[in-house]
């Protein structure tokens, strides 16, 4: 059985900075604002937190930083993904190494990989750590999509790939996600904030949002009710998270 990273709602953070680099102390007050308002889990040096400009020895320390000041209480997800194959396995080795929960691996940009291509890339990530990777398709930014039967291929090829975050904004594509890997243990996450209740709807184990840096309460809303039962209250919620996320 694969092992399920976290369900419910992460938040992808932003990285804290002055005009003198990291911002340290702020990085730490924003985690904690995170876990007292409920987020299931973090999501650090993902596309939100800017991985593609910061430098890879301040990548190294946001990760560690993130997962001393955690300490456990949340799962830490570290975005390791390139479309450098071999500086996403240096990353994703170094992330695990720090001791982060998981590695976030986002579709490779520019390239624009094959579906053969992408299942080449993804296995030999995953491959050389021993944590879980979601996979994380992103087309706006990437320039290609990952398709359900290749995010099945590896789901059933790869053990340690556990799921994906869908941000196409595609939501016949999320559930299509959730459709074909069903029955081999495989989650699906989604990724665009103002589609969170429909993707909880076609069977989307949570979701990780971008609106969790400033309102993680609203979004835990979200979350918390439909998993209650509470269709009408989750529903309001998210009529709630539009307006801003729309503007």
């Amino acid at each position: 059985m694969k092992k399920t990273i976290f369900t419910g709602m992460a938040t992808a953070i932003v990285t804290p900075m002055t005009a003198n680099g990291i911002d340290y102390e702020a990085l730490g007050r924003f985690l904690e604002f995170q876990i007292e308002n409920g987020i299931n889990a973090i999501v650090v040096m993902g596309t939100t937190g800017e991985n593609a400009t910061i430098e890879y020895a301040d990548q190294k320390e946001i990760i560690r930083f993130t997962v001393e000041k955690v300490a456990g209480r949340v799962p830490v997800i570290a975005g390791t993904g390139s479309n450098n194959t071999a500086h996403a396995v240096m990353m994703s080795k170094e992330a695990q190494k720090l001791g982060a929960d998981g590695c976030l691996l986002v579709a490779p940009y520019y390239n624009k990989a094959t579906q053969n291509g992408l299942v080449r890339h993804f296995a030999a990530i995953a491959g050389a750590v021993d944590i879980p990777c979601i996979l994380y398709n992103v087309p706006s930014r990437t320039g290609s999509n990952i398709l359900p039967e290749t995010a099945l291929r590896l789901a059933n090829e790869v053990e340690n790939i556990v799921g994906i975050k869908d941000t196409s904004g595609d939501m016949t594509l999320t559930e299509e996600f959730v459709r074909r890997n069903r029955d081999v243990d495989f989650k699906v996450f989604g990724g665009k904030d103002t589609l969170l209740y429909a993707s909880l709807c076609v069977g989307a184990a949570g979701g990780v949002c971008t609106a969790g840096n400033f309102m993680p309460e609203l979004i835990g809303a979200v979350y918390e009710k439909y998993v209650a039962g509470d269709l009408k209250g989750s529903l309001e919620a998210q009529f709630k998270l539009n307006p801003v996320r729309l503007s």
